[in-house]
């Protein structure tokens, strides 16, 4: 019986799909628990400075996190920047006062707050709202009335726009307390950039960026000028940005330091048109208009192709429909089914202060409908404050199909008036002055008609008065053949370290035998390591010896391994590896040393084929890049098929001195 027992045993060492088959029954659409306990027992992810009690709001990625992170970010690199021949850029996260102040988020980038007036805790109201009326909702002890109910169901959908006043009237109206019960604040608004001071001397304040596209707005015209003054023009940047979010919980989803890839693509007002419109036009989406919120209901529109949600103006235009349908994509190729992306619209009292249309992109999970992308149609607003903030020329041209005459008011400064009287402050004055465009232009020929003084302000507190005589306001008429405008934006903003957690708890499942082992069923393209390498048994020369041929080959190709030559079983190996969600396990045993050839096993069929190994990197990397799928490999190559009673022998005859230990035992 021991020796049958044995032999059974040694069977499931080599063959894993001889193991009782799963069973049937359905899983949880989401584990955040169990997802939780294999992120911190494998290093995933982990709260910052733990060691010191770590810090709301912050957190690391370990190996296979910080790999994944990386691969989805070379995705959305390879899916935007490359397919839509964007310029990348790369700006500093330290912004000085006045830029931020005069993009408007000095006054206006703020959540509204309220506080436990007794302990001191602060929570962000419209989040804390939804939590304090989803507890009602879910308490089994104390049953909430129909009706009641629905009115919370309201609320809840409804939470992201209401307005100060609005949330007040709400907190009292429910009697919203803390959670330990006691009464809270009013809500006040709380700013929430960091700031810093750059530099050792006073009046240099600066900010840690909110977001990366202030960057990108302040050096269009030399993005412009690179782009050989061509519209519209799209710029990319992948970087971090800092928000002192009021009360930060959710893990990866609401950070105070997290990693973002925004587009800012500059487009003629005129014509709001994208070249490959026609490409994504027939993609249906679920849209949830800001009508539908309105009206209390949360079912999304799934019927409109994106040509039709155009032309009903569901979606303002089509380059910002254009980037919905291409995140969509995105989305499901970093593992999200379709079935839980959504974009929900964005209504009038909830809209950022630089947006005149906006739509997020939303997915399903543990924490309810979670933004990871904004969509926003920015207009002008940021060119239009930095070049009246900075007095620059922000403008692009487009070309006219017939010469037109124009009337240009022009002014003339006296340099040779100014130079002598004004010495080292000349420049700066003559350089005002000719910067002043047609409005201005004409505010000063008013001036000087009624022979007042001029006076100028070169920097704050200083300045400067001019004598009429020094100045001229002349009006020329002039033929052109392209005019001036101001661009206009439309953004999509990605949280990567939200899509991060999402692919996470999207792709991690449970396998319903006996041990219920975890695993991960990543896409290959961001899978955090792309195969595994097992020797079937560990430590024997001439299996582990092939190991460095293997992985040249697969070095050569960038495909990232990882080997696990332990004395535990294959079994247990392919568990290890499963675990953190590698695809693909290269299994090297005995027909190796004959035929040159592995067996690939894939992670979510736990289905082997056999191939040569010389054929292994370039299969491996047309998985990885979505070129080929598993099941056109399993078509190409012969499936292996185990044979029980010759390899129990073949690994009998290696574990003989184990078999007659535990006999002996």
């Amino acid at each position: 019986r021991r020796v049958h027992g044995i032999h059974q045993k040694l069977r499931k060492i080599r063959f894993p799909m001889a193991e009782k088959k799963e069973d049937t029954k359905a899983q949880p659409k989401y584990n955040r628990k169990g997802l939780e306990d294999v992120c911190k027992r494998r290093y995933i992810i982990s709260p910052s400075f733990q060691l010191y009690s770590g810090t709301g709001g912050l957190y690391d990625y370990g190996p296979i996190g910080c790999a994944l992170k990386a691969n989805v970010e070379n995705l959305w690199r390879n899916h935007f920047v490359l397919e839509e021949e964007m310029l990348e850029f790369e700006g500093s996260c330290l912004t000085p006062e006045i830029v931020l102040k005069n993009s408007g988020h000095v006054d206006k980038f703020a959540d509204l707050m309220v506080k436990d007036l007794k302990l001191g805790g602060c929570y962000r109201a419209d989040k804390y709202l939804v939590e304090y009326l989803t507890g009602l909702l879910n308490n089994k002890k104390k049953k909430v009335p129909a009706e009641l109910a629905a009115e919370y169901q309201g609320v809840i959908a409804k939470a992201d726009s209401y307005s100060k006043e609005e949330i007040t009237a709400i907190f009292k109206k429910y009697n919203v307390t803390s959670e330990q019960g006691n009464p809270l604040s009013d809500p006040k608004e709380f700013n929430l950039i960091f700031e810093t001071q750059i530099g050792p001397e006073s009046g240099s304040k600066g900010f840690l960026r909110p977001e990366t596209a202030q960057g990108i707005f302040v050096n269009f015209r030399k993005l412009l000028d690179y782009n050989n003054g061509r519209m519209p023009i799209a710029a990319a940047q992948l970087g971090l940005g800092f928000r002192n979010e009021i009360s930060p919980r959710a893990g990866l989803l609401r950070l105070r330091e997290f990693a973002m890839a925004e587009i800012e693509h500059f487009l003629d007002p005129l014509n709001k048109m994208h070249a490959k419109f026609h490409t994504v036009s027939h993609i249906k989406m679920p849209l949830l208009s800001a009508d539908i919120q309105l009206s209390g209901k949360a079912t999304p529109i799934t019927d409109l192709t994106l040509k039709e949600a155009i032309e009903k103006s569901v979606i303002n235009n089509p380059t910002l429909g254009y980037y919905m349908a291409r995140t969509y994509m995105f989305l499901q190729l970093c593992g999200i089914p379709s079935a839980a992306i959504r974009f929900r619209q964005h209504m009038k009292n909830e809209m950022a202060h630089y947006a005149k249309e906006c739509w997020d992109a939303e997915v399903e999970c543990s924490y309810g409908w979670t933004e990871v992308a904004g969509h926003a149609d920015r207009g002008c607003f940021d060119l239009d404050c930095h070049a009246k903030g900075a007095k620059a020329d922000l403008t692009a041209a487009r070309l006219l199909k017939d010469a037109k005459k124009v009337k240009l008011v022009k002014v003339i400064p006296n340099k040779k008036m100014i130079g002598p009287k004004f010495g080292k402050n000349a420049s700066a004055i003559i350089s005002k002055l000719e910067a002043m465009d047609e409005c201005e232009a004409k505010l000063l020929e008013a001036k000087l008609a009624e022979q007042k003084e001029i006076t100028l302000e070169l920097a704050p507190g200083n300045i400067v008065s001019l004598d009429p005589a020094m100045i001229k306001v002349e009006t020329e008429e002039k033929t052109i053949m392209e005019e001036k405008f101001v661009p206009h934006v439309v953004e999509p903003s990605f949280g990567i370290g939200r899509i991060v957690y999402i692919i996470l708890e999207h792709c991690y499942k449970i396998r319903q035998d006996e041990e219920k082992r975890s695993y991960f069923i990543f896409p290959p393209a961001v899978a955090p390591v792309k195969c595994s390498i097992l020797p079937l048994i560990p430590n024997e020369p001439k299996l582990t010896d092939k190991i460095p041929e293997i992985k040249k080959f697969l070095n050569e190709n960038g495909i990232t391994s990882k080997v696990d030559d332990s004395g535990n079983t294959i079994g247990r190996r392919y568990a290890r590896t499963d675990e953190v969600g590698i695809p693909f396990a290269i299994t090297i045993d005995f027909d190796t040393l004959k035929d040159n050839t592995v067996t690939l096993r894939e992670i979510n069929t736990m289905e082997q084929i056999r191939l040569e190994i010389t054929a292994l990197a370039e299969e491996l990397r047309k998985l990885t890049q979505n070129i080929t799928s598993w099941t056109d490999l399993m078509k190409k190559y012969p499936k292996f098929i185990s044979k029980p009673d010759a390899s129990a022998q073949t690994i009998t005859f290696y574990f003989t001195p184990y078999i007659l230990s535990l006999i002996h035992i």
